[in-house]
């Protein structure tokens, strides 16, 4: 597997172009298979917590069972399943918050995500790779869930900007102004948190 350095320092798989015809009758479970770990790892990256990660995913296969039929292959199969985990994840993530201020359930450290395929990484490798996983979970938590979407999309998933333009419903010129925006917010929570660390540090 080819893996690449993202511009928020985290190893990435590339995006891929499959796509779907028009025929009818995907083949569901061929679906499962192929992007369970696309649509779980998708979930993550936007806030899921670690404990809903595989309820949360077969929600998203849920629905994609109940509309595959509406699926008709004018934009790509991997921007479709983000479009339907992006909404799954939002609910999700509204459900934990309302649960954490009903005192059901504390917050929890996510489990530092492997960032690159690479085999048996040197100490040094693995505590850099964790700090760099550490420091861009902070800054999608700081992220507003329409600016996490987009960074997840953009820097993460390197979808086009087109193929955000359909997960979305908006123009490629709204998607360039918006990712615009989100990119300046990841650089102010980047040099905030940096600065943080250093103070720490002291």
């Amino acid at each position: 597997m080819m893996t690449h350095v993202s511009s928020l320092g985290v190893y990435s798989e590339p995006a891929g172009t499959d796509r779907v015809g028009t025929e009818p009758g995907v083949e569901l479970d061929a679906l499962y298979q192929e992007h369970f770990p696309f649509v779980w790892r998708s979930l993550r990256r936007l806030g899921v917590p670690e404990a809903s990660l595989d309820d949360a995913a077969q929600d998203v296969f849920v629905v994609v069972l109940r509309r595959h039929a509406d699926f008709e292959g004018r934009s790509s199969l991997r921007s479709w399943l983000f479009g339907i985990a992006m909404r799954v994840a939002s609910d999700h993530r509204r459900a934990v918050r309302r649960a954490k201020k009903r005192g059901l359930m504390s917050a929890s450290k996510e489990d530092v995500e492997a960032v690159s395929d690479v085999a048996a990484p040197s100490p040094q490798r693995s505590a850099e790779r964790a700090e760099a996983t550490r420091l861009v979970h902070a800054i999608l938590e700081s992220l507003d869930d329409d600016k996490r979407a987009l960074i997840v999309m953009a820097e993460l998933e390197q979808m086009s900007v087109p193929e955000i333009a359909q997960v979305l419903e908006a123009n490629v010129n709204t998607v360039y102004s918006r990712l615009r925006t989100a990119r300046a917010a990841v650089e102010q929570a980047a040099t905030r948190l940096r600065a943080q660390d250093q103070w720490r540090q002291r």
